[in-house]
């Protein structure tokens, strides 16, 4: 009987899940295709010249970036946008990062109105540049407060504009990611100030406003740079990675990005922004409490605080991704450092099951507490324990020869293929979309890596994801870690 439970609960469970990633599949191409229509019309360059384009604070934190971080700040301050800062945190580095920075840019310390409206780690200085073609640069000195999420609260409390965009400092962003990123945030601040029937004095179209919301923050596709022709901060080639490791990731990347995320947005069902690049409404981040420094999965958090904060106040709102690619980040070069990446990631989701429990099955919450957080429960939290327990019972299934080994086969190849198939689907339709790829020959060795991931990949995702559960269980003290940066176009490493 109980063995009977078991096995039609995991066959039951694997056929949820696999309708789940054909029905993402489905909304992303959808989301893909209205994105794509909608761009056709964008015109981005009256876009930047409008005066009511919204300015924007872009925040990044840096800790011991002293072999990049002057090329790196080069490139954010060149961004394409009218009204813009680059708030530089440096988070108590021990090397050369805040002495190149003031060589370089020709800092001075300031005095400036620093608000703590979210509580950090101390603030030491604040710098800004006597060179007026650095006058969109803002350096914040501050004691180190053992994670980005710190960082990132002091860069918001000194940020001036209304807008966002938190990135890490080694990210090279594409030069219109704060035009395509604001856009959303227009979109709808745009259709909510018109009367249905009433002419759009901007575009002379009638709009019809059936269920305008807030947009609190917008996300878009992130890449894995390894490989990749950069000069000068600009991604002029773009390859996937030579190495084995970085290429599965960049695999993975692009299937949460382009199904996943995509296809959470058109449900508007968004569950986390990235860490690496993210848009954000500031009044909202700040009532919800900003980033938590505690947390391990400080994006998921914020974003999951910022949507409760609206629907707490019986407000409207919207999370958005967009499909193209804005901003190209270093994977983990080797296993030491992409099992600390991965383990961490698994603790962080342990800690949101946790601190949000009382949001989960809460039909208060709606989507937020219904699908949402039920989905990463089930389908993120629990896959991998889930998976483990079917690996055992089916070795003890062999042991005690009670396989039908016919219908086992069966099952075990649909699943395969079902998983490539997905893979696959994601790739094709991002290079037929957009193309970053010069060759189809540089696309299909990728897709060729969908075949591999199940025996290779997969298990260090699930093995390192169990490692992080357990940890948070015992408690076990961890750090964020040193993150081995081999530079763009460098060979040198340094520690993060």
């Amino acid at each position: 009987m109980l063995r009977s439970l078991f096995e039609s609960g995991v066959f039951i469970y694997g056929c949820t899940m696999l309708f789940l990633y054909a029905l993402l599949a489905f909304m992303s191409w959808r989301g893909i295709l209205h994105f794509r229509k909608k761009s056709s019309f964008t015109d981005y360059a009256q876009l930047l010249e409008s005066p009511l384009t919204p300015g924007i604070s872009v925040i990044a934190p840096a800790f011991n970036e002293g072999i990049t971080i002057i090329m790196n700040v080069r490139s954010l301050l060149t961004l394409n946008y009218t009204r813009f800062e680059v708030i530089i945190v440096n988070d108590g580095s021990t090397d050369d990062t805040l002495e190149k920075l003031i060589h370089e840019f020709q800092l001075v310390q300031v005095n400036f109105a620093y608000n703590e409206r979210i509580v950090t780690q101390p603030v030491k200085r604040i710098f800004k540049s006597t060179n007026t073609a650095y006058d969109k640069l803002l350096v914040i000195d501050k004691v180190n407060g053992k994670s980005k999420a710190d960082a990132s609260n002091a860069g918001i409390n000194a940020a001036a504009f209304d807008y966002f965009l938190c990135t890490d400092v080694d990210c090279i962003i594409e030069k219109d990611t704060l035009l395509r990123m604001i856009k959303p945030f227009m979109d709808e601040e745009h259709m909510k100030t018109k009367e249905i029937g009433e002419p759009c004095p901007e575009c002379g179209y009638v709009h019809v406003v059936e269920d305008s919301r807030r947009v609190i923050a917008t996300g878009a596709t992130l890449r894995i740079a390894n490989s990749c022709e950069v000069d000068e901060g600009v991604i002029t080639r773009v390859r996937p990675p030579e190495k084995l490791l970085p290429r599965f990731q960049e695999m993975e990347y692009i299937r949460a990005y382009v199904l996943g995320k995509m296809g959470w947005s058109t449900m508007n069902s968004v569950p986390n922004v990235s860490g690496g690049l993210g848009l954000f409404d500031k009044e909202i981040a700040i009532k919800a409490g900003g980033y938590d420094h505690k947390s391990f999965a400080e994006d998921m958090d914020i974003i999951t605080r910022m949507c409760a904060f609206m629907i707490d106040n019986k407000l409207k709102y919207a999370i958005r991704y967009i499909p193209t690619t804005q901003c190209w980040t270093e994977g983990p070069p080797n296993m030491k450092v992409f099992s600390r990446q991965r383990t961490r990631w698994g603790r962080g989701l342990g800690e949101i099951m946790t601190i949000h429990h009382k949001i989960l099955f809460n039909p208060r919450y709606k989507k937020l507490g219904l699908i949402v957080l039920p989905y990463n429960l089930f389908f993120e939290f629990l896959a991998p324990i889930i998976e483990f327990t079917g690996i055992v019972y089916y070795l003890y299934l062999i042991i005690t020869a009670q396989v039908n080994w016919h219908y086992a086969l069966i099952l075990l190849l649909f699943v395969y293929l079902y998983s490539v198939m997905i893979t696959t689907l994601a790739i094709c339709w991002d290079q037929l979309t957009y193309g970053y790829y010069k060759t189809w020959r540089e696309v299909i060795s990728l897709a060729l890596m969908a075949f591999l991931e199940p025996l290779l990949y997969h298990p260090l995702i699930v093995f390192f994801a169990l490692r992080g559960y357990l940890f948070f269980l015992i408690g076990k003290k961890s750090t964020w870690g040193n993150m081995q940066r081999q530079g763009f176009g460098k060979k040198k490493v340094t520690t993060k």
